[in-house]
Order: C-alpha cells, then structure tokens, then sequence
C-alpha cells in the first residue's frame, strides 16, 4: 500500500536498526531473544526532570540489575554515570553490562537554535563509553512533561529538519539515532507521531507506554510500519490512569505518582502482541525494560527491583514462548471500551491519509487544510 492508502511510509529503516541494513547496529548490543533485555535507571526513579523525587545510587541500581539477569542498560540522565565516558565504561563492566545508548532530550523545534554542537558532545561520550542508540526526545524546552506549547508550521519544518540532520550526524560516528514519542514532549500524540513518519526519515523507539498514554496503538502502529521501528522500551500501564492523563484531568507527574505504570503483564499493554509482531518483522534490538516511578525516600525493602524482577521474567518467558501468567485487568471496568477507543483514535490517524496527502472531506479540520491534526496538545508559551 502506498502512503495515501492509509498506512504511513516506511521509509526503509529495518527493524534491526539502520537504513537499508538489517545487520546494522541493533544487532551488536548482545544475543537474540531473551537475552536482549536491558534496563533503564527510570525504573529505579532515576530521572532527568529537576525534582523528580529521590535518586537511589548508581551502585545499587546497577547491582540490582544485574542481580535480575538484565544484559545492558541505558544510561541514565547526566550525573547517574561518570562523566569521563572510560570512567563510565568501567562502572558498567564492573557490574557486567553492556551500555545500549541513552535518552536525549533535545530541542528540536526552534527556529534559529541548532541542535548538532549538543549531540555532538553526547555522541563523543558514546564513542568512550561503547554506547550505540541515541534515543532522542523532542524537548519542549519546559520544565517535566506536564505540558507542552502548540508548534506553528515554521517549528514543525525545524523539528522534521532537525530530526533526520542527528540521524545522518549520528549515523557518521556509528549510531543509531531513534525518535522516542513521549508525553510532555512536541511528538507525543499520533498525528504527530505520523507526521515525523511522513516528514522524515528518523526510526522510531517504540515506546510501549508513552504511545499508548498518547493515543496510538503500538502493537497497530508496530504491524503498520515495522521497518522503522528500532528501539523498544517495553512499558505497561493501568489504562484508566492513562486515560485521566490524556483528557488533562490530571497531570503526567500525577499519572506516575498513581501507580500509572505497572509491572509488564500487569496493566493494559498487550505486551506479548507486540514482542510477537516484532518477532515475526524480523527485530533484533534490544527490549528496554521500563516502569516509570517516583521515590520519596531510600527503599527500606527491595524497592523497585521488585517489580523490575517480575517485568524481566515476564519478558523472558514471552520471548522464550513459555506459558506466561494471566495478564490481571488494571482494576478499570472500562477497559475494553479503552481498547476500543485506541483503536478508533488510530483509525482516525489512518484516515487523515488521503492520496494528495490532505485530511479526507468530513474530517475534522476538513479537507483544505492539509496535515492538521484533530489533537490539541496542552498549551503553553512556546519557548524560545
């Protein structure tokens, strides 16, 4: 099918990482299948966002994931790791893990300010430390992901500019650039996921949860385009949170201190769907455990890894083909009516395709507007 049939371009990005090479760069991080389970300090708490909530050590979050078996992980935010990249490299040995690659948030969408000098000293890091992912967010250039400001034409052109100058600009020192959508970010609802898909040519991190929480189904969207799918950060959440996150009646930050995120298998997520379908297209990156959290304080117990250990199993055994648990419902009596609005908000995206690449007559937004889109994100002062 082409683009104007309905489904968005694939753009030749395989599902093991790089253009027009399937033995690319997702391929070198470790083994197939159960053994390309990473972790992300996320899920210890550990975050960029200024105030987050406690920051548990990097010894104990890096000793608990190797005490789970997870293979690798991402780097974390500046200041989790050393910043001398050897430095960096040695900590993660000494703990028995390979280094995937990081999350980089970045603005992408300002006229006038230039991205490269910035990713360029993030990929002179990777080249100390062995790391070969770049997982780029869109940065709204606010504060947390609470809300976002509204982007005209002439910020759009940037952002999609700005995107595939990193790919190319990452691909020359052996990395792999990827988009991750994501809640608070200026890509995080699925118009604007499918206008990045047809405005450039960046692969995607398939963020299990941060899709969904946006609207876009992402096993759908995996079967859809699984040529540019990339990286997979495997997230699970409680759909009725999901859903009070994406109307605005609570925030993101709020979403989280919910429980919104939940142990893979646990939540509203059908993870086994999604690893089956990119199974089936011929994935080989890696699964990038993830469940957001907030601390308040020094764990007396376990902790997260609690909740980590069960995710990793989980996994394991859907990679594997083993019989896996029951998948619990999120406690939302609604949830198949959740469901069922994912899967009317993508075909809706879907439909926003027509063959001259305008929205089909009776949508909203009509037909004489070409790329707009029915979403409103939360809005605020654009950032300059």
């Amino acid at each position: 099918m082409s683009a104007g049939q309905g489904l968005v371009p694939d753009n030749g990005v395989t599902g093991n990482g790089a253009p027009g090479d399937a033995g690319h760069l997702g391929n070198r991080g470790g083994p197939a299948g159960a053994g390309k389970i990473a972790g992300a300090p996320i899920s210890w708490g550990v975050c960029e966002v200024p105030g987050w909530g406690h920051q548990l050590s990097p010894d104990r979050v890096l000793a608990e994931m190797t005490e789970v078996g997870l293979a690798a992980t991402e780097l974390g935010p500046a200041g989790f790791l050393p910043d001398d990249p050897g430095h960096a490299a040695r900590v993660l040995r000494q703990h028995h893990l390979a280094p995937v690659g990081g999350f980089v948030p970045v603005r992408l969408h300002v006229p006038g300010h230039d991205p490269v000098p910035e990713i360029e000293q993030v990929l002179r890091g990777y080249a100390g430390t062995g790391a070969r992912t770049l997982v780029l967010s869109a940065d709204s250039g606010l504060a947390g992901y609470d809300t976002r400001p509204a982007l005209d034409e002439d910020s759009w052109t940037t952002l999609l500019r700005n995107l595939d100058r990193l790919s190319a600009l990452a691909a020359q020192h052996g990395v792999l650039a990827v988009l991750h959508p994501h809640v608070g970010t200026m890509v995080e609802n699925s118009c604007e996921v499918r206008r990045v898909l047809d405005g450039s040519s960046v692969a995607l991190c398939l963020d299990t949860g941060h899709l969904l929480i946006g609207g876009t189904d992402p096993a759908e969207l995996a079967r859809q385009v699984p040529g540019r799918i990339a990286h997979t950060h495997l997230k699970d959440v409680n759909g009725s949170i999901a859903a009070k996150v994406r109307s605005g009646r609570i925030t993101y930050t709020e979403g989280v201190q919910e429980g919104m995120y939940r142990p893979l298998g646990a939540g509203d997520v059908d993870v086994e769907a999604i690893v089956s379908v990119l199974g089936r297209r011929g994935y080989g990156g890696w699964y990038v455990l993830e469940q957001d959290t907030i601390l308040t304080e020094e764990p007396a117990g376990e902790g997260p890894v609690a909740d980590v250990r069960t995710s990793a199993e989980y996994v394991r055994s859907v990679l594997t083909g083993a019989p896996t648990p029951h998948r619990p419902l999120s406690g939302d009596p609604g949830r198949s009516r959740f469901h069922q609005r994912s899967a009317r908000v993508y075909s809706s995206w879907l439909r926003c395709l027509s063959r001259d690449g305008r929205r089909a007559p009776g949508e909203p937004g009509g037909a004489d507007r070409p790329g707009r889109c029915s979403f409103r994100p939360r809005s605020a002062a654009v950032p300059r």
